[in-house]
């Protein structure tokens, strides 16, 4: 039988092969995704959430404000990447008076601006100024009330800021006295409305003490972090490179950072699965039980210092009564949220402090008690919800967040008899509502700002700027009061105990889970360290191709 001339032999097969790829590369190779392109060239690619407001440090307010702040700030003190312990930062070294009171900051002769001008004492006494001026409103100037006569000035009682407990000795040493001693005052100024800015740069914009400035924009910006401001596309990525006048740029291994606004967080893991991120901001919760069966090694579940809860808005009427507040506190299954919906090591919260905090676990909480709830509202003189006003949620985009609210809805309706309507609005509609007090129910959250009860329980101060609800009680303020002013761990946490259990009674809010961050890493980002504050400073962040 002769060959068949349909069938040349494998030698030419193979030749004729290798001339194809030739003639086309891109159908014999696999196309470089985003993230390998990434790890070649060490930029790193991360889901933000939603979309920040500002770049502006002293009016940030949310926590995904802070995922893009911190590479492009830097204050007295920074963290150390795997504990969060205060380490040097823009302050090499510091000391602190036998009395407690004042600490003296000296700052890195090489610390720099981007612009190259050197960061002087005198632009962080600057800042401050500027952040308790009460024109400017910062909703986390309260931060600084720990300085003696801050609050003062704030609140416009001092009009003398050469008063406040701030002074600038040379240009290269910062003083601050306190009100009263604090041991976790150098976690404190982790805070980024301690970071400085560069009044200068605002003052050519506009007044540097009144919002809208428009000095964020990168053609202005000047920021003293390891990364500066390249590009800021609203809704589509902020880009950031690393900076040549960073004073620790030797340290720095990316080359830069492309922050993505992403809501959607179905949309967020279809892009990590594609290769278009190398880490989310979270992921849906009902995929996570997929992912913890066919592909743990890039889920990543860390312990996370938060609570969430709805801020009740405490001058409505309905809500301003503490009966209806309460009973719809008692009406939550918390369990059944955290267990069946989430599953990812979310704990129901019946207080507002996660247990544990700094050793502290309040010994009051709202239980889940459907009878109890019933009786309330009937007592307010509202009988399975006969005669009720309609309320609303108002939440954020996120499918996670839209979950719970009709899970909140359905038991709110089932158990009490209430009409609840959920009103979506994109990230920044939300916040402006927020501010403004335009809401009846607002989905929340809080993240310790450092390891320390205070840091959540003075959130529901009068002066808080963080107090979005309308209450305020001043024997709870007192307490708190007292707490800062108290050494003795012990008693400091009997006092948070009281307080604790006036707002709870009371109920402003609605507890319904303590966050673990469940979220999405790909295994070539290395220096990406577990810490209970989601804290991870990017000049200790690197890729490594796997």
């Amino acid at each position: 039988m002769r060959p068949s001339a349909a069938r040349p032999p494998s030698s030419v097969l193979c030749l004729l092969s290798a001339v194809l790829c030739l003639l086309s590369i891109t159908g014999c190779t696999k196309r470089e995704t985003a993230v390998e392109r990434g790890n070649r060239e060490q930029i790193l690619i991360r889901g933000m959430g939603p979309e920040v407001a500002d770049l502006d440090p002293h009016l940030a307010t949310t926590a995904n404000d802070y995922t893009v702040l911190s590479a492009l700030f830097e204050g007295l003190v920074a963290e150390d990447p795997q504990t969060l312990a205060p380490v040097p930062g823009v302050a090499e070294r510091w000391e602190l008076s036998a009395d407690g009171l004042t600490y003296t900051f000296h700052l890195r002769a090489n610390a720099r601006w981007s612009n190259g001008e050197p960061v002087t004492s005198r632009d962080f006494i600057g800042s401050w100024k500027r952040v308790l001026t009460p024109s400017l409103a910062a909703d986390n100037a309260y931060l600084l009330y720990i300085v003696q006569n801050a609050e003062a000035f704030h609140k416009a009682k001092l009009t003398n800021f050469s008063q406040v407990g701030f002074s600038a000795p040379d240009d290269r040493t910062v003083r601050i006295t306190l009100e009263h001693p604090a041991a976790s005052f150098l976690s404190m100024v982790q805070h980024w409305v301690w970071w400085p800015v560069h009044v200068p740069t605002l003052e050519k914009s506009g007044s540097p003490y009144t919002r809208g400035n428009r000095w964020t924009l990168p053609a202005t910006f000047v920021g003293n972090g390891p990364f500066a401001l390249k590009e800021w596309r609203t809704g589509q990525h902020i880009d950031v490179v690393k900076s040549a006048t960073y004073w620790d740029a030797a340290t720095v291994r990316l080359n830069g950072i492309r922050f993505l606004p992403i809501e959607d967080l179905n949309a967020e893991e279809r892009a990590f699965r594609s290769g278009q991120l190398h880490l989310t901001e979270a992921m849906p919760v009902a995929k996570v039980d997929a992912y913890r069966k066919d592909n743990p090694a890039v889920l990543r579940i860390d312990p996370y210092l938060g609570t969430y809860y709805y801020t009740l808005n405490t001058n409505r009427p309905f809500l301003n009564d503490v009966k209806v507040r309460r009973a719809l506190a008692l009406a939550v299954d918390r369990a059944g949220i955290a267990e069946k919906i989430l599953r990812a090591g979310q704990q129901p919260a019946h207080a507002f402090t996660p247990p544990g905090t700094a050793g502290y676990t309040s010994t009051s909480g709202i239980a889940t008690d459907f009878n109890e709830a019933r009786r309330l509202l009937t007592e307010a003189g509202y009988p399975e919800g006969k005669g009720a006003p309609v309320l609303e949620i108002l939440l954020n985009t996120s499918d996670n967040h839209r979950i719970i609210a009709e899970a909140m809805q359905a038991t709110w309706r089932a158990e009490l008899g209430l009409e609840i309507r959920l009103l979506n609005m994109e990230g920044k509609s939300v916040l402006a509502a927020r501010r403004a007090k335009d809401f009846q129910i607002l989905r929340s959250s809080w993240i310790g700002d450092y390891n320390d009860p205070a840091t959540f329980l003075s959130v529901w101060t009068a002066d808080s700027g963080n107090n979005h609800s309308g209450w305020s009680n001043p024997a709870y303020d007192q307490l708190l009061f007292q707490a800062a002013r108290t050494s003795d761990a012990t008693a400091r946490n009997a006092l948070f105990e009281q307080a604790e259990a006036i707002l709870i009674a009371d109920a402003p809010f609605v507890p319904i889970y303590h966050y673990t961050h469940v979220f999405l890493l790909n295994p070539s980002v290395q220096g990406w360290h577990p810490t209970i504050l989601d804290h991870h400073p990017y000049k200790h962040v690197w890729l490594q191709s796997q």
